[in-house]
Parts: structure tokens; sequence; C-alpha cells
């Protein structure tokens, strides 16, 4: 009787080179590996945010990025950001005892009309008043709502990154209380699949 023939699926895959989006002057995220093109397609990617940007802030070492691949041409993937994330223990260092955390989720539409949800954490730095966590939410819901409209998926997504509308609201928010931090701990975008 033959011997049948064992064939290494491993052998018959390929390496990908994954890239960024333009905005991030598609610099190459990493290299992933498959049998097929559209194996890769929806994939997601997930890199340190200080890795692709070549910064060493202490936020950028705990903000993870997401990415998935869109296309495939040759041996180079294609990628959209589909969010950020700030770590889970970094977030937690922020918390102490006295001090009043605020966690808040907004859904906004871009100009380019893309739904993103962003989630946020705020640290006052001592207890406050009813009263005074409501203002601060509407702060947050007003600032988020109005920057929305103003910047397309991409360039939302820079501002975030690159602290300025962090430091925007942070400076409206101190006028009502004494705040110690304020954080975009995530970013979704909403996505739809047909």
């Amino acid at each position: 009787m033959a011997i049948k023939k064992i064939v290494d699926k491993w052998k018959l895959k390929k390496w990908y080179t994954v890239l960024a989006p333009p905005m991030f002057d598609n610099k190459e995220i990493c290299e992933v590996v498959a049998a097929e093109d559209q194996l890769l397609t929806n994939r997601i990617v997930r890199i340190s945010l200080m890795e692709l940007m070549s910064t060493s802030s202490q936020t950028s070492m705990f903000t993870f990025l997401r990415f998935r691949i869109s296309g495939v041409a040759g041996n180079t993937a294609q990628t959209t950001l589909i969010g950020h994330e700030v770590s889970p223990s970094y977030i937690k260092t922020f918390a102490r005892r006295g001090k009043t955390i605020l966690h808040m989720i907004v859904d906004i539409k871009t100009k380019d009309d893309v739904g993103v949800r962003i989630k946020v954490v705020g640290v006052a730095t001592g207890k406050i008043s009813e009263t005074t966590k409501r203002n601060l939410r509407n702060t947050i819901v007003e600032e988020i709502k109005k920057a929305g409209p103003t910047f397309k998926y991409d360039e939302l997504m820079q501002e975030i990154l690159y602290g300025r509308l962090v430091s925007k609201i942070f400076n409206h928010l101190k006028q009502i209380t004494s705040m110690k931090r304020f954080e975009i701990r995530k970013t979704e975008k909403q996505e739809q699949f047909t």
C-alpha cells in the first residue's frame, strides 16, 4: 500500500507587509502570514503609538492603535485606522483615594459622515458634588459634539492622538473645578459591513 504524501501547509503560506494608512505616511506596521490574499481582508492589527510615531512620551507608550486590513496588492496590505485604546493599567494609575473619577461615552458623526464612539475618563483632584459632576459631563459632551462635525475622520483621530482635543477639553474643565487628569481612553470607528 502506498504511503500518503503529507503536504506541509506552512510552506504554502506567504508573508505580507502591512502598511499604515496615509495619515501615518504608509509606514510598515508589521508582517503577517496567510495562505491566500482574501484571508487577510478584515484582519485586525494592533500596534503601539510609540512604535509607529517614534515618540517616547508616557502616554504614547500606553496607547495602542487598531488597524483593519482593507485590501491587498501583491505582497503589501493596506489598512484603515479603526480606533485606539489607552492601556487599562495606565488608566488605573489615575485612581487614588479622595479623587473623583468620571467615565463617559459619547457617539458623534464626523464631517465625512463616519460614526465614532469616544470613551473618556476624567479625574478631579478631590470629592466633588453631583451638580459639579453634571456640569463636567455636560461640558465634555458639548466639546466633543462640537469637535465632531468640524473634522474629517482622519483629522479627528490626529487631534485625539496628538492630544490637541484632550488639552482643549481639559482647559474648559479646569474652569469648572480643579482637575487632575483628562484622557480619551478609547475610540471606536462604527463600521458597516456588507
